[in-house]
């Protein structure tokens, strides 16, 4: 039932992922079906802080087939439910040089309820991508002649 799992296939290409978190995110009634349907998409979309609250941008939830005028905006910024503490930590930490926040993964827990997973993240530089890709291709080729 609950085997929805959208994932960011370019976060861990593009950055380190130093530290995870789960965090709630706030949707409306349309939006929670259209992701139980599959119809949301990660990428390019990443989170920012305003006003001490934390906000997933350009995270596309297709609209609801079934739903009226009253449908949703698919690319709407949506804020993400996490704790005081758990805010002011990473405030402090985006606060850093070259420190953003990321999306990766977007699922239904075991209620139902639509989770995101953020990563606390470091840009990689290009040689740092030429590396992935070297090590990515060299395990392929290893399992290929296995």
């Amino acid at each position: 039932m609950n085997d929805i799992r959208i994932k960011n296939k370019k976060a861990s290409f593009e950055y380190y992922l130093i530290e995870r978190l789960v965090a709630g995110i706030q949707l409306t009634g349309t939006e929670i079906k259209s992701i139980r349907e599959g119809k949301a998409n990660l990428t390019d979309s990443y989170c920012v802080f305003r006003e001490g609250e934390l906000f997933v941008v350009n995270m596309h939830i297709a609209e609801y087939t079934m739903g009226t005028a009253y449908n949703h905006e698919p690319k709407r910024d949506r804020k993400l439910l996490l704790t005081q503490r758990e805010l002011k930590r990473l405030s402090g930490k985006v606060n850093e040089k070259g420190m953003t926040v990321i999306p990766t993964l977007l699922y239904l827990n075991e209620k139902g309820l639509a989770k995101l997973e953020i990563a606390l993240a470091k840009g990689k530089k290009l040689y740092d991508k030429r590396e992935t890709i070297k090590t990515r291709d060299t395990i392929r080729d290893i399992r290929r002649t296995l």
